[in-house]
């Protein structure tokens, strides 16, 4: 299958309307990651086919959940922040991650694509202090859910939502989230094309 009807078809599953323009940068961002993954290591997916699904569709899948102004945590090469940022020109991203190489692409990447809704912060979440909180923060499944919260729930305002991105329900992990967070919601989200669980955790601060 032609990798442009892929994306489009995954894209209608998804509910998710956007002009060819978008759909020729998100596949552009693929060739860019796939390009630069020869030399930085970025991700462990070579073919494109398969970057559609596991990067694009999988990042796609939580759109409906971005809200404001929104903080990608341990964002490695821009997942899921650059294809987030692409279908919400009208929504604000910053993409946080300490890792320098992985940092030095997104922002090359961001140059490349045009995203004016996009900062780009090389730097440990926990140390990150920003101006103004996040309505959203998404974190894509770098850690256990307590740990990510320890390092990042400070940069969720106080009405926005944590957004936990994971393959099967963590129903162990949610047991230990610590009294002053709430979980409101456990969705099971379908990626298509994906024969895997995913899962999206939503989490408030008490």
């Amino acid at each position: 299958m032609e990798l442009a009807q892929q994306l489009a078809d995954g894209r209608r599953a998804l509910d998710i309307a956007c002009s060819p323009d978008i759909d020729a940068k998100l596949l552009l961002y693929l060739r860019l990651l796939q390009k630069w993954n020869r030399v930085y290591n970025l991700t462990a997916v070579h073919d494109l086919r398969e970057m559609v699904t596991r990067h694009l569709l999988d990042s796609l899948a939580i759109t409906s959940y971005m809200v404001g102004r929104v903080v990608d945590v341990g964002t490695g090469a821009g997942l899921p922040g650059i294809p987030l940022a692409l279908v919400l020109p009208q929504l604000r991203f910053v993409l946080v991650d300490s890792n320098a190489k992985k940092t030095r692409f997104v922002v090359q990447a961001v140059t490349e694509l045009g995203l004016d809704n996009v900062d780009v912060v090389c730097e440990r979440a926990e140390e990150f202090k920003p101006s103004q909180a996040f309505d959203t923060l998404v974190v894509r499944a770098f850690a256990p859910i307590t740990d990510a919260l320890a390092v990042s729930s400070h940069l969720c305002a106080n009405h926005g939502r944590i957004l936990i991105m994971k393959g099967k329900n963590p129903e162990q992990e949610l047991a230990s989230v610590p009294a002053h967070y709430k979980v409101m919601n456990v969705h099971a989200v379908r990626v298509p094309g994906l024969n895997a669980k995913r899962h999206l955790v939503v989490i408030t601060r008490q």
